[in-house]
């Protein structure tokens, strides 16, 4: 019994680890059935670089091709989550990625929310990348609201959880349960509203994804692999009636998060991130009115 207590209070009370965030007291994921991939997802593109065995799915690029998948159905909400393993060694200009896009409903003038992984050189950490474009301002006008991260733990080891909480209030980028980022609605003008579609991909951005471009994908360490598995994706769809209600990231059925999950947050934030688009200098902030207030 005792035991048993002790763990419980283990996962219950924050963490004091100087290396780990603290406990966000509340594990959004565990609300959210585990779904089949063919239930939910098809191929979109790169079929000969996919594979599912024992409900994982491999994608894997290659000097001929990468690969990515797309949702059946459009959403209008939801949690969209699902757990990655990545490739260890060099990965410079490559991208692994899920993301909700509605590129093809709205080709030059589409929204987006992203989660990326840039790959990286020998004994460099992976920067996870979060980014928000709204309305085009990622189809030749780029406009990105890009936080990266360094994570607490080396994502080629295990499976880890990553996910997007995108409601009609806010966007919130949780990995392993930890909020990272909460990017609120602080006008329509600066908030995607349309339904969006669930992506994940894997492909080679060598003009930009590693230190803006200076290394590129080496195809000499080829292939470049990434593995899902427990895929979440749970909310309105696009055909959902009026009275279905936005999911939460926290036990808050309106939304928002608790004190304690802005108390992991912050710590993330503090020792982890490594990018933010409103601190930086160089960014012409007027076309990013959300980070004035």
């Amino acid at each position: 019994m005792a035991l048993v207590l002790f763990l419980l209070l283990t996962l219950l009370l924050p963490s004091t680890n100087g290396d780990w965030p603290p406990s966000p007291g509340y594990w959004p994921s565990s609300k959210f059935r585990t779904m089949n991939f063919y239930k939910g997802y098809r191929n979109l593109w790169g079929p000969q670089h996919q594979k599912q065995d024992q409900n994982a799915l491999t994608l894997w690029l290659d000097s001929t091709s990468g690969s990515g998948f797309k949702s059946v159905r459009p959403f209008r909400s939801g949690y969209f989550g699902a757990s990655i393993k990545l490739q260890p060694g060099y990965t410079a200009g490559v991208i692994t990625s899920l993301y909700l896009s509605n590129n093809e409903a709205h080709p030059g003038f589409h929204d987006e929310v992203d989660i990326e992984f840039l790959g990286t050189t020998f004994g460099k950490p992976y920067t996870l990348q979060t980014n928000v474009y709204i309305r085009g301002s990622g189809d030749g006008k780029i406009i990105g609201r890009e936080m990266k991260f360094h994570l607490w733990f080396d994502p080629t080891q295990h499976f880890h959880h990553y996910a997007i909480l995108w409601s009609p209030k806010e966007i919130i980028f949780l990995v392993d349960d930890v909020p990272i980022r909460r990017y609120p609605r602080k006008s329509s003008a600066t908030f995607p509203l349309r339904p969006m579609w669930v992506y994940g991909s894997i492909w080679d951005a060598s003009s930009w994804a590693t230190d803006d471009g200076k290394y590129r994908a080496d195809y000499r360490y080829q292939p470049f692999v990434a593995q899902y598995t427990n895929f979440k994706a749970s909310g309105c769809s696009a055909y959902s009636p009026s009275w279905c209600r936005p999911v939460s990231a926290s036990p808050f059925r309106s939304g928002g998060l608790t004190r304690q999950q802005y108390r992991a947050m912050r710590w993330v934030q503090s020792h982890h991130m490594v990018y933010d688009y409103c601190r930086d200098p160089k960014r012409d902030h007027s076309l990013t009115p959300e980070c004035w207030g």
